[in-house]
């Protein structure tokens, strides 16, 4: 498998494999904030997270999918969740989604920080040659948030996904390719350096 369990470390969090036992701890992430209410999203809440883990785990034997559990190392809690999905091990691609924070930690370094290590792991270790972060077309904090990664649109996938409501999704598709890995590599870390004056 393309894809293989690891755990990846920064200076203030922690990707950790996802796992069962983790069901309570993203429920209470999740909580702050009541996250399972954004509507164009999917945060699990206590009916909910069995079904939610399920999947993703499931992915992850099919190899499809890398999913963690973002730890805050000063509090050791977990605040969130994030995962390589739609592998491609033969066209060396992979998607990086299913991303929440409890919404204390939103409008931190986390993400900045999540998405280096993700990203360096991608590029430097599984030699990706492109990566792709996908969102509702009216989530706006979120194509702002992959904006500010360094990522360009590609593209709207239109009617692209049915949600549980019935309604339909619009996709905007990012990605980030090998070859602007380095300038997106120096615009994050300096990101995070003054961030952390």
């Amino acid at each position: 498998m393309w894809l293989k369990e690891i755990e990846l470390e920064s200076t203030t969090v922690k990707l950790i494999p996802l796992k069962e036992e983790h069901a309570d701890a993203l429920v209470e992430a999740a909580s702050d904030g009541e996250l399972w209410n954004l509507w164009y999203t999917s945060v699990p809440n206590h009916e909910t997270v069995e079904r939610y883990l399920s999947v993703a785990l499931e992915t992850k034997k099919q190899g499809l999918a890398m999913p963690f559990a973002v730890v805050d190392k000063a509090t050791e809690k977990i605040i969130g969740t994030t995962r390589y999905c739609n592998a491609d091990g033969d066209n060396k691609r992979v998607e990086i989604g299913h991303t929440w924070y409890a919404k204390s930690y939103q409008r931190s370094a986390v993400n900045s920080e999540c998405k280096l290590l993700l990203l360096q792991h991608a590029f430097e270790s599984l030699d990706a040659i492109a990566v792709e972060f996908c969102t509702h077309w009216h989530n706006q904090a979120s194509r702002q948030a992959i904006g500010k990664l360094g990522a360009k649109q590609d593209g709207i996938l239109r009617n692209h996904k049915r949600m549980p409501d019935g309604s339909y999704r619009d996709t905007v598709v990012f990605s980030i390719i090998n070859q602007e890995w380095p300038a997106v590599k120096n615009h994050l870390t300096h990101r995070l350096a003054r961030h952390s004056k």
